[in-house]
């Protein structure tokens, strides 16, 4: 076993190395996007709607922000924009911490949205870069694994000084991303795009290599958001429906939540390391996205919490399968000097998804119930899956 992991995590670059250790600060300092509706009718007195306006003003920040991070990734490079991006949305973090005016709060998040969300077309762009096309899908798991071990530490972390002062998250956040800043400066600076290297770039474009002239790929990315909306249900709603229609405790729930994080840390860059190579990306994402129709079948027949577990353990592996290879696909399509709007296209439409997911969702409860939205849900899976099949033999 020792064996296997040190062969599933050999061969990556350094500067892989470092852009993990740089998104494992960033997202363990994502504390405030947990608590902030919280923060905002508990502690500032907005209503659960102006709350919800925050939310929104906060995924539109998100999708103009992907959007420009890839635009500029292209232009200047992914050093200046993973820097500023962090170094900005650590200043705008602190700055929210003083505001309590409603208006300027929506303005801040926004912003504080979109300089956060440039970060990440700028670091797939410069994972390309870092990594091998041999390796590139692990260099890309590992990222996600520094992710989801943020993202159990930040929330934890949060609640504990939640409990002492709220004010506090924006502070940790604040300087975790500063600091999160410094590191890329001080290792990554002799990376950016030197301007013979743009210059020749440059000559060498193609009007045709416009992201917006290949329709497969945005036909690739019309099924990725239809799997993402489907995925996210599980953490927007899945909650939700434990408690409510399956009678689960808290503690419960966190427990189906906390092994989906587990399973990705433990499995994932084995799983890619065995499996990398040895079949079409399109055949595992499409295998990836069928899975996920499994623990929507779950929910319905069952709710039993034995069964509900199994259906987290699919899920998982649904991710596992599908979200590192999508990365994978996404890149190998683009250009050197296109890399940045492809990625950023990608991103979006995950933004995308994390906005409508939550709206699908509660809308469809509200007036048809559960079973409804896990028909529907279901239903994106397949069709998802069926796409990605068809993509294939095209």
């Amino acid at each position: 076993m020792i064996s296997l992991y040190r062969n599933a995590f050999g061969g990556l670059s350094r500067q892989v190395w470092l852009l993990a250790l740089v998104m494992l600060i960033n997202r363990s300092g994502g504390m405030v996007v947990a608590f902030l509706t919280l923060y905002l009718t508990q502690k500032l007195g907005f209503s659960v709607t102006e709350a919800g306006f925050v939310m929104v003003a906060f995924g539109v920040g998100s999708i103009c922000g992907t959007f420009m991070g890839g635009k500029l990734t292209d232009l200047i490079g992914y050093f200046p924009v993973q820097l500023w991006s962090l170094f900005l949305g650590g200043v705008m973090f602190l700055l929210i911490s003083q505001v309590q005016n409603y208006y300027l709060i929506c303005t801040f998040v926004f912003l504080l949205s979109a300089f956060g969300e440039a970060y990440r077309p700028a670091n797939t762009a410069s994972i390309a870069d870092f990594s091998t096309p041999e390796t590139f899908t692990r260099s890309v798991s590992l990222i996600r694994l520094a992710i989801n071990i943020g993202w159990s530490i930040g929330p934890a972390i949060g609640g504990f000084l939640a409990t002492r002062d709220y004010k506090l998250l924006f502070w940790a956040d604040g300087l975790t991303n500063i600091g999160a800043a410094l590191l890329v400066f001080s290792f990554l600076r002799g990376t950016r795009r030197k301007k013979s290297d743009k210059h020749t770039v440059k000559s060498n474009v193609n009007p045709k290599d416009s992201v917006y002239r290949d329709r497969k790929y945005l036909f690739f990315l019309l099924l990725t958001t239809l799997y993402a909306i489907a995925f996210f249900q599980l953490f927007t709603i899945g909650p939700l429906f434990y408690k409510r229609a399956c009678n689960l405790s808290e503690i419960q729930i966190g427990y189906i939540l906390g092994l989906n994080g587990l399973l990705v840390a433990f499995i994932e860059m084995i799983l890619i390391y065995k499996i990398e190579g040895k079949f079409q990306k399109l055949s595992l994402i499409s295998f990836g996205v069928g899975l996920v129709v499994v623990n929507y079948l779950i929910f319905l027949f069952s709710h039993n919490y034995g069964w509900l577990i199994v259906g987290i353990v699919f899920a998982t592996f649904s991710e596992i399968f599908a979200m590192p290879f999508m990365n994978a696909f996404s890149i190998e399509r683009s250009k050197s000097h296109n890399r940045g709007q492809y990625s950023a296209l990608h991103s979006m439409t995950w933004s995308i998804a994390q906005i409508s997911a939550p709206l699908i969702g509660t809308q469809t409860i509200a007036h048809f119930g559960f079973d409804t939205l896990w028909y529907i849900l279901g239903s994106f899976g397949i069709i998802s899956a069926l796409g990605f099949v068809w993509l294939k033999k095209i």
